[in-house]
């Protein structure tokens, strides 16, 4: 006994630095569960030894009522601030919520503390306040008095204050769906302290906010090591153990499972009979093509899921939702192009309501934010959604999806019958020659394919069609039947090899966002044709081969609900022509401008195009800012390049320096590439010039990217050092003359940025001090 306890002993002090939460949970669940299980076994152990006498009694003491009763108040806010009396745990269903917070619970009966009491109580999705009220009183003693499960709400919620406001106390509440007000249960909100506590468990981020947590966490998915110890544990050693190729498929199968442990879970215990490895292959195949058959997964995986997507305030939520599952698994999804596709569906208003709904959908944990940009749906709630789509409601929805999974044909043509939306993105399909017959049809995603031929008659029967991608295809020209899509609100070729537009594009009366972008070999536009689209909001024609002259421009002057363009511009007159239109400057989102030789191209002209996010100058000759020109500058400075997001200077040759580039507040990425004549990025010169009227400039505060190739005579991007605090990488290739960066030992927040460059450049890099140095040496990449 004695070699345990010591074994146990020396375990200890690993597994308190493990914990959180003000030491209440681990940060190593699995780790801290194995622990504590052989602390309770010890524990009985002792006590089986001790051989006790008698039973351990509760003994209680009647306490005279106070001449007063305190009420249940709200905290203040100077409470709120100093003390983290609330704590939500949220995350996605079956991610572990529950077994952290039972964690907590188990921890308060194998460790000293210094509560009086621990109470548990599981709220669930139908909220009941007389139930919360019942577990709390009975946990701590007021169902002793007979009478008191006949009093009111508000008689529960005085005792149960009174009660609490004498004690330090743990409060657990588990499966929150909507917010609860504690005061009107009771629980002394004013009394919380240091030494009180309430942790919560939620799907929700809102919820949490509608609590007034003090500290919000979210319960991740496991890392993969975490992951295999738990999948490893559900089978079993002796089935792993069973054939040398087993493992191996073991583990493939535990990453589908992408970290969720109510998947592991599950999946490992169907498979831990299984000793034959074709079982293990099948079991593989049928988890990546149609998950919903595993055994188990409806049942105890999609069903516990579905509650999040039912829990949905509105039905446009729920189609938003499983709109997603139409991307194939893992996919980054950006939400520029989700929101359009849900505004041409009729789920969304607008892109503020769009935005909202992504926002709800992030908040219930059903969807992931990657970035300001990209979405992402984990696989397990994906699978689900499928299952909602293509199962539970195949009646309303009825989706066919075979996105990602490497088909060289199209689906047979009953596959199609009935069906409401098809995804067949990311594939090998090479021609549609037969001709489907789905009236209800609303989206089609044909994406990333090698489509060369689609048959006239293939789009006849879809006369409900809203939503058509063909982008990323090897399409040489549209079928003349698409004149049948009648319907059709949103039309994507972009990254196709089309030559002209087919004038039987007039009859899409209801279109309201086409994308041209990089259609490199596009150069006919039959006449009127753009114009002739009056419910027109949204025209991408960035980099594609058309000849943006005049003609078309005020063809565009016509439309009267176009909100948003990208556009590319050829030549010196282009620009010219452009600049005349205050209209195009000012709905254009993204501007591409090649070949402006002569005159010199004078960026400051752009900078008042208040929507302006994407700016790429490509071989033109740049006019440097004139620092004589205050007047100009000033208002610059105020007013000008204020949604510029993304600069990219490719082979402008002659252009000294880019100052221009320290008055676009909201510049993120900054790309330049063979600019030969470049000595500087931001010169120091003529910023102090205009120091009468800069002030204090904090520049490239938003900057996460630079990249810099092939800049052969760049000696210097600042000179001097800049906060840049949220910098993430910087990419340095083929500039021999930049010696240093614009960097200190304060630069930077987290020093976990990326710096990426040849390895003799980085070793010939000059630093301010010695400090900086040391900060920044683990930050190097070298470039392959």
């Amino acid at each position: 006994m004695g070699t345990k306890v010591t074994k146990v002993q020396e375990t200890r002090a690993q597994e308190i630095d493990r914990l959180c939460l003000g030491g209440f949970c681990s940060k190593d669940l699995i780790s801290s569960y194995r622990f504590g299980r052989r602390v309770v076994e010890l524990k009985k152990e002792v006590i089986d030894l001790k051989n006790e006498r008698g039973d351990i009694v509760d003994i209680y003491e009647m306490v005279p009522e106070d001449p007063a009763v305190e009420l249940p108040v709200e905290r203040t806010v100077v409470e709120k601030e100093n003390n983290v009396g609330i704590i939500g745990l949220y995350g996605r269903g079956g991610v572990g919520k529950t077994t952290l917070l039972k964690q907590v619970n188990n921890h308060f009966r194998c460790r000293e503390h210094n509560f009086d009491v621990v109470i548990w109580v599981v709220v669930s999705r139908e909220l009941k306040l007389q139930q919360i009220q019942h577990d709390i009183g009975e946990r701590i003693g007021l169902l002793s008095d007979k009478e008191w499960q006949s009093k009111s709400v508000k008689q529960k919620a005085l005792d149960i204050s009174n009660n609490l406001s004498q004690k330090k106390f743990v409060l657990l509440l588990d499966d929150i769906w909507q917010p609860i007000d504690l005061t009107e249960v009771g629980v002394p909100l004013q009394s919380l302290n240091v030494e009180s506590k309430i942790v919560f468990t939620t799907r929700s981020l809102d919820v949490c906010g509608q609590m007034r947590a003090d500290k919000g966490i979210e319960v991740s998915t496991l890392t993969h090591g975490q992951a295999w110890k738990l999948f490893q544990e559900e089978v079993g050693t002796s089935v792993l153990g069973s054939h040398p190729d087993i493992p191996k498929l073991a583990e493939t199968l535990a990453k589908e499972c992408r970290g969720l442990p109510l998947a592991l879970k599950t999946i490992g215990r169907a498979m831990a009979g299984r000793r034959n490895r074709e079982q293990w292959q099948h079991a593989i195949n049928v988890l990546r093509t149609s998950a919903s058959k595993f055994p188990g997964m409806e049942e105890n995986v999609f069903s516990r899921l579905k509650f999040s997507y039912d829990c949905l305030p509105r039905d446009e939520l729920r189609s938003c939702l499983l709109y997603c599952c139409l991307f194939p698994e893992d996919f980054r999804i950006p939400k520029r192009e989700l929101i359009n596709y849900w505004i041409s569906e009729g789920f969304s208003d607008g892109f503020g309501d769009g935005y909202t709904i992504v926002g709800d959908l992030v908040s219930a944990c059903l969807l992931e934010e990657e970035d300001d940009y990209y979405l992402k749906m984990h696989d397990v709630i994906r699978d689900m959604a499928l299952w909602i789509a293509c199962k539970i409601r195949k009646k309303e929805e009825n989706f066919l999806v075979c996105a990602g999974v490497g088909i060289t044909k199209a689906p047979k043509i009953e596959e199609w019958e009935g069906v409401k939306r098809v995804s067949l993105s990311d594939n090998k399909i090479e021609s549609l020659s037969e001709i489907p017959n789905c009236p209800h049809l609303q989206t089609l995603f044909l994406d990333r394919n090698c489509i060369m031929e689609i048959t006239d008659g293939f789009f006849e029967l879809m006369r409900s069609l809203r939503v058509l991608s063909l982008s990323q295809n090897s399409l040489t020209e549209l079928p003349s039947g698409i004149s049948s899509l009648v319907s059709l609100q949103h039309l994507d070729v972009s990254y196709t090899d089309i030559s002209g537009l087919p004038h039987e594009l007039k009859a899409l009366l209801n279109l309201r966002y086409l994308n041209l972008e990089r259609t490199y070999h596009l150069s006919r536009f039959p006449p009127e044709l753009i114009s002739s689209f009056s419910k027109l909001e949204v025209l991408r024609m960035l980099e594609s081969g058309a000849d943006n002259a005049e003609p078309l421009m005020k063809e565009l002057l016509c439309l009267k609900l176009l909100n948003l363009i990208s556009f590319s511009l050829y030549s010196s007159r282009g620009v010219r022509n452009f600049l005349k239109f205050p209209k195009l400057l000012r709905i254009t989102q993204a501007l591409s401008i090649s070949d402006c030789e002569i005159p010199l191209l004078n960026v400051s002209h752009l900078a008042y195009m208040e929507h302006l996010k994407d700016l790429v100058i490509d071989n033109s000759n740049l006019e440097e800012l004139k620092t004589d020109c205050t007047g100009e500058v000033q208002k610059v400075l105020q007013c000008g390049f204020r949604s510029l997001h993304l600069a990219s200077i490719a082979f402008c040759s002659r252009v000294k320096d880019l100052t221009w580039l320290a008055f676009a507040p909201n510049l993120k990425i900054i790309v330049i590439m063979h600019c030969d004549d470049l000595e500087e990025i931001i010169s120091v010169e003529k910023l102090n010039e205009l120091s009468d009227i800069m002030g204090e400039l904090n520049f490239f505060a938003k900057l996460e990217l630079l990249d810099l190739y092939h800049a052969e005579n760049l000696k210097s991007i600042y000179q001097g050092a800049l906060p840049l605090p949220q910098l993430k990488e910087i990419r340095v290739t083929q500039c021999p003359k930049l010696k240093t960066l614009p960097l200190n030992s304060s630069s930077t927040k987290l020093r976990n940025i990326v710096i990426n460059g040849g390895k003799d450049w980085w070793e010939e890099l000059q630093w301010e001090d010695q400090a900086t140095q040391n900060a920044f040496s683990t930050c190097f990449v070298p470039s392959r």
